[in-house]
């Protein structure tokens, strides 16, 4: 079935183009012509459309944080105390529950797409569920709800920490999220089927090494090289080999790590290694260009230039990098050395891409004194950068890519008068009016198709937290 949609104003990939006709097959887009008045039938897009916003890294379950962890102030290790208690809680219903409320909410914002960094893996006290994957697979059927696709980045977290003594054993609720040793982790992981091979296809998975502090060393390249191995040809009786060094393999599964968040990561880092954790990544060949670093906030210039080097992804995370007071990351350095710009939600202190791609210009105008150290066009770039979370055929309103569409109100107290070429730097996720996921309609009129969001929020997150949280 062929959809015609019609758009005042579009971000097309060579610039904004007014009355734009854009042709929709099976969920692709099959025809883009600029400078045409709407037709009869047409589905009119008010405001100005931009492709789908892709959310690189998320957090599921950190949406019942927000608002909640302010007391005395505190530190990123006392929030981080509030998170386990949270994490404590689910169980594979609540999880759905949650998941589904906080990616309808992503979808009001014009999200198409997530990256799903998943750790929370057992039950309490780390006890195997009869399907070891069901809390990845709620999430699975969180986002098929929510109407949006989902990369689930299964995450191997091995240890409990890392200081100039070495790595600390699991303990408390960290117990749920550990497999023992990486290759446990990616024979698990390797049960899973996605787009690519037979599974869900809304469904990309892939592979993420939750820290250094939580991945020993001898245990990194085997989480890189489940996901360059072809899915077909994993030897599931073997070890695994070294990941190959040039980067993406025959797999082409995303691999993220959070790097470099917090100065006491590098600390310990060196500590124990004699290198940074970007150094020890390299040493270990993990990286590449289907990396992407995940605050990437307290870098060397050597980090940058590797990074650079590598083509990999910084994905930056900046409402909540600011909340958590990690601190402001090096995005224009890392983007002119040769990396790419990503943007996620992380703990979804908000959940407004375009205030995380503002963000990402704001900040840099704040450390360096000077304005337009990105323009526009960049920070969309980054805001809707699929590819690094597995999805390239998305993030651009062309022939042959995925009909993911985004309509925002031009005529609301914050963009009424706005250039449509700068509208992501006046627009709020209040102003998505119209959301159009592979080419089906999920958010019509500003209200998404599950209804009440806000009410789905409250009833998800009611039963996890307690008023001494």
């Amino acid at each position: 079935m062929s959809t015609a949609f019609h758009a005042r104003h579009a971000h097309l990939p060579t610039g904004v183009a007014a009355d734009v006709g854009i042709t929709v097959e099976d969920g692709r887009i099959t025809g883009v012509e600029a400078g045409i008045p709407p037709q009869d039938g047409d589905h009119r897009l008010p405001g100005v459309v931009l492709p789908g916003l892709a959310n690189a890294h998320s957090h599921a379950f950190h949406r019942a944080l927000r608002g909640r962890t302010h007391h005395g102030g505190g530190t990123f290790w006392s929030w981080r105390e509030t998170m386990y208690a949270v994490a404590a809680r689910l169980d594979p219903d609540r999880y759905l529950a949650l998941a589904r409320a906080t990616y309808a909410e992503m979808a009001l914002a014009g999200i198409t797409a997530v990256g799903e960094f998943h750790y929370l893996h057992h039950g309490p006290g780390g006890k195997r569920y009869m399907d070891p994957n069901v809390m990845g697979k709620a999430l699975v059927q969180a986002a098929a709800d929510a109407g949006i696709r989902l990369t689930l980045l299964d995450t191997c977290y091995l240890v409990g920490g890392l200081d100039g003594a070495g790595h600390r054993e699991l303990e408390g609720p960290q117990l749920r999220f550990g497999d023992g040793d990486a290759r446990t982790w990616a024979l698990r992981v390797d049960d899973l089927r996605d787009h690519t091979d037979g599974g869900p296809a809304h469904l990309r998975v892939g592979a993420a090494i939750h820290s250094v502090r939580a991945v020993p060393r001898d245990q990194l390249a085997t989480v890189a090289s489940w996901a360059r191995t072809a899915p077909a040809t994993l030897d599931r009786t073997a070890p695994l080999s070294t990941p190959p060094t040039s980067g993406r393999g025959e797999g082409g599964r995303p691999v993220h790590v959070h790097l470099s968040e917090q100065p006491a990561e590098n600390d310990a880092c060196l500590a124990a290694h004699g290198l940074t954790p970007t150094g020890l990544l390299e040493a270990e060949g993990v990286l590449g260009p289907d990396l992407s670093a995940v605050h990437a906030t307290h870098l060397t210039d050597e980090d940058v230039a590797l990074l650079g080097r590598h083509r990999s992804y910084a994905c930056f995370c900046p409402t909540t990098e600011r909340d958590l007071a990690d601190g402001i990351g090096p995005a224009r350095a890392l983007r002119d050395t040769g990396a790419r710009l990503s943007l996620g939600s992380d703990q979804h202190a908000v959940v407004d891409l375009l205030e995380e791609a503002r963000a990402l210009e704001m900040h840099e105008r704040l450390d360096s004194l000077e304005r337009g150290r990105f323009t526009p066009a960049d920070l969309l770039a980054a805001a809707t950068a699929h590819d690094s979370i597995g999805w390239p055929d998305a993030g651009r309103i062309e022939v042959g890519a995925r009909a993911d569409l985004v309509a925002m109100r031009d005529d609301t107290v914050r963009t009424a008068g706005t250039d449509p070429g700068q509208v992501v730097l006046a627009a709020t996720s209040a102003d998505v009016d119209t959301v159009v996921v592979d080419g089906r309609v999920v958010v019509q009129d500003g209200r998404h198709r599950l209804g009440d969001v806000g009410r789905l929020l409250s009833e998800a997150i009611h039963p996890l937290v307690a008023p001494t949280d």
